[in-house]
């Protein structure tokens, strides 16, 4: 019975001691763990940008007038040839009291320069009548011998100065008659008759078959000369015009792919770099930084059918690919960290972090290549922190 106690006793100690042991032991470190795999990967330039009509028609007038109320609507078709707008001449001007009476003294003026001038065309055709009828008299006289040479020519000359000063005389009647319409006209038209009684409207026509895109205004008012009125293009026919900083938009090459992304509609459209302007500019960004960005035009190749919805201005996100590759092993990117000058990954072995340092390839933000130092299937801790060094015991964390 000593010895069965004895026994229980150092059994009893033994286990505190291990329990205690056990205490003390550092416990496995909660970590994230990723298996290195292959697959396909690409590496995209991500940019938000706007659709926009590949053709777009900005009908403008062509001279200052009156503009009739637009009876269509944006989104209504339109064939080419059809009359989308019309211009009236523009409408007299409102007469004040005082410009009023202006205008009906100016035509008591015009109507009296005008008897003036009539009476003056009468004396002149009596004079010029009185020339003539003496430069016969003078002529019979010359043929009989009774007067000169230089008498009959002096007769010629005043005949002829007389049928002057009666052609001068009624071409002033004109005139007079004509200041007399022009004084009345400001009278004769008020500002509350249309334009279109007094002149023909001048029809703006559509230039090609597409649909309304946008009405600058509705409503009839007056517009001057190159305002523009309406936009006319095919939504069906557009684009992406994106703005990408510098630094990206020299991996990107004409014909690049691109995926558009997050429009509003299910399906991933897809499309292709069509032009890459030459020319950047400079922006504020959100943070007020300042930026070099240049705009990327690309065609949105996805069928009609998948794109249904989608308009002119709208936001879209694209993702320009740059390279892909098929079959590439690939971890995720928080798994790297910088030791010295080269790139390591932390890999799980036995339930143990060790160190180990990797080649990468291309990178893409969220996975990264590698080249060398990991196969197919290990383990590695995504986000390593300070309480992971080499040999620390890791556990998935949950």
């Amino acid at each position: 019975m000593k010895t069965y106690r004895w026994i229980i006793i150092i059994a009893v100690a033994v286990a505190v001691i291990l329990l205690i042991a056990y205490g003390f032991m550092p416990k496995p470190v909660p970590a994230d763990i990723a298996k290195a795999s292959r697959g396909h990967m690409s590496v995209t330039v991500d940019e938000e940008g706007k659709t926009r009509v590949k053709e777009r028609y900005v009908i403008s007038a062509p001279v200052s007038g009156f503009m009739r109320r637009i009876r269509l609507e944006a989104g209504d078709p339109v064939k080419k040839g059809q009359i989308v707008a019309e211009l009236e001449p523009l409408r007299s001007s409102v007469l004040d009291p005082r410009s009023r009476a202006e205008a009906e003294a100016a035509v008591l003026a015009s109507d009296a320069a005008l008897k003036a001038a009539e009476e003056n065309s009468q004396r002149a055709a009596a004079e010029a009548e009185y020339a003539k009828a003496n430069l016969v008299r003078i002529k019979k006289l010359f043929e009989q011998g009774y007067v000169s040479k230089d008498e009959m020519e002096h007769a010629e000359t005043e005949a002829k100065r007389a049928e002057a000063g009666r052609l001068s005389a009624e071409a002033a009647v004109k005139v007079a008659r004509f200041e007399l319409d022009k004084a009345r006209s400001v009278l004769q038209y008020p500002a509350d008759e249309g334009g279109a009684k007094h002149g023909r409207a001048v029809a703006l026509r559509s230039p090609v078959n597409g649909r309304i895109l946008k009405l600058y205004r509705e409503s009839e008012g007056v517009v001057n000369s190159g305002e523009a009125l309406i936009d006319i293009g095919d939504p069906d026919k557009i684009e992406a015009r994106v703005e990408v900083l510098s630094a990206d938009a020299v991996k990107i090459k004409l014909g690049a792919p691109v995926l558009f992304k997050r429009w509003g509609g299910e399906p991933v459209l897809s499309g292709m770099v069509r032009i890459i302007e030459p020319a950047g500019f400079t922006k504020l960004s959100s943070l007020g930084v300042e930026e070099q960005r240049v705009v990327v035009l690309a065609d949105i190749t996805s069928t009609t059918d998948g794109k249904k919805g989608l308009g002119d201005g709208y936001r879209v996100e694209a993702s320009f690919i740059i390279w892909e590759g098929k079959d590439i092993l690939q971890i995720p990117a928080s798994a790297l960290f910088r030791k010295e000058e080269t790139w390591a990954a932390f890999v799980v072995k036995n339930k143990r972090a060790y160190h180990r340092q990797v080649e990468i390839g291309h990178r893409n933000g969220l996975t990264a290549e590698i080249l060398s130092g990991l196969s197919e299937g290990e383990e590695v801790i995504t986000h390593p922190d300070d309480s992971i060094k080499e040999g620390t015991r890791v556990r998935m964390r949950s």
